[in-house]
Parts: C-alpha cells; sequence; structure tokens
C-alpha cells in the first residue's frame, strides 16, 4: 500500500485495529474534555450560590427543583448545595481520572503507530 510520504508499508489487521482503537480513544477524550469544562463551570456556579446564600438575610429562599421554584429554609439549601458540590467534585474526579487513563493509552498508541508508519500517519489534533 502506497503511504503519502513515499514509503511502502503494508497495514495489517492489527494496525487497522491499533488505528481504530486511537480514533475511538481520541474521540472519548474530546467528549470528556467538554464533559469536564460543564463540570468545572457546575462546581463555579454552585460556589457562587452558595456564596450569595451566606449574603442572603432571608430564612426562605427560592430553590429551583426541576424546573419550579419552591421557598426552602436556607439551612436546607446550604446543605443541599454542600452535597451537590461533593457530587460534583466526585464526578470531576472521575472524568479527569478517565481523561488520563485514555491519554496514556494514546501515547501508547502513537508509539506503536509512528513507529511502523513513521511521517506517513497523522494521529495529532490540527
Amino acid at each position: 500500500m502506497q503511504q503519502g510520504g513515499g514509503s511502502e508499508s503494508e497495514v495489517t489487521w492489527e494496525d487497522q485495529q491499533n488505528i481504530n482503537k486511537f480514533s475511538r480513544l481520541n474521540n472519548r477524550f474530546h467528549e470528556l474534555e467538554d464533559e469536564i469544562r460543564l463540570a468545572k463551570e457546575t462546581n463555579d456556579n454552585l460556589e457562587d450560590a452558595s456564596n450569595e446564600l451566606i449574603l442572603s438575610d432571608d430564612e426562605v429562599v427560592r430553590f429551583q427543583i426541576g424546573e419550579v421554584y419552591a421557598h426552602v429554609p436556607k439551612e436546607d439549601v446550604e446543605d443541599r448545595l454542600e452535597k451537590m458540590k461533593e457530587e460534583n467534585v466526585k464526578n470531576l474526579e472521575k472524568l479527569e481520572k478517565e481523561r488520563d487513563s485514555i491519554v496514556a493509552q494514546m501515547t501508547e498508541l502513537k508509539k506503536i503507530l509512528y513507529g511502523k508508519f513513521k511521517d506517513s500517519i497523522n494521529l495529532e489534533d490540527d
């Protein structure tokens, strides 16, 4: 098979499987980047809400539950916000751990594929 770099390398079934795996990992990596960004934004929003609640003098505050606002005691809202922040932080840590694992797998596949195909294959994001 003639490659773009002028070198001739046969693409084996195993090579194709590695290329496909790299592609799937790359797609998941980009999905995770978006999920991590959203989780960080959510964390910032929850932190802002907690700070606003601290400044509030009201004993009962409006709290959004689904699509409805309900009047909830301030202490209950504080507890709910803390639980939401804890869950979000755990989720963020899980997403970052998965991303790190994917980056390690992609690095290993890059070594294998670049080792065989050299500059005939491009695995970098533009």
